[in-house]
């Protein structure tokens, strides 16, 4: 068995280590702060739509930008992305700078672009640049009253 931190892609790798990897590629990203049962079945969702899973993971200073409040994300970009890499359903973790990973997008060129449902998926502009490869895009159920904002103030309750 491998260890789980080889999942953790850095930059200058990238182009190699997808080209190692199964497919069809599905990708998804977001924060993944306090990682809850919504994201870990979104995460499973995606992954049963490939053979492989790659996330994109918002850097700490990505993730301030998002507007979630001064104190988000509430774990460090390198513990999110080892309790990310840990789970069977993702087969690699790349942490981004920017506020949208449409860069990360053009390097991995997935078959499947992967949000979920508190997303139209027809406005991203993600959307939009995986159809130009003839990639796909799906909105995946939320599961209901899971949300890392809410198990956040529920906390501070």
């Amino acid at each position: 068995m491998s260890d789980f931190t080889d999942k953790l892609c850095p930059p200058d790798e990238i182009e190699r280590r997808v080209a190692a990897l199964p497919r069809p590629l599905v990708f998804t990203n977001g924060v993944f702060d306090l990682l809850h049962c919504g994201h870990v079945t979104c995460l499973a969702q995606a992954r049963a739509l490939g053979a492989s899973l790659v996330v994109g993971l918002n850097s700490d200073a990505s993730a301030r930008g998002l507007g979630k409040g001064p104190e988000r994300p509430l774990n460090t970009q390198h513990d999110r992305a080892c309790v990310l890499a840990a789970l069977e359903s993702v087969s690699l973790v790349i942490t981004f700078d920017e506020a949208t990973p449409l860069e990360l997008l053009k390097r991995v060129r997935p078959q499947w672009y992967v949000k979920g449902g508190d997303y139209d998926i027809e406005t991203l502009a993600e959307t939009a640049l995986v159809r130009l490869w003839g990639g796909q895009a799906r909105a995946l159920p939320l599961v209901e009253g899971q949300s890392t904002t809410n198990l956040v103030q529920r906390i501070r309750g």
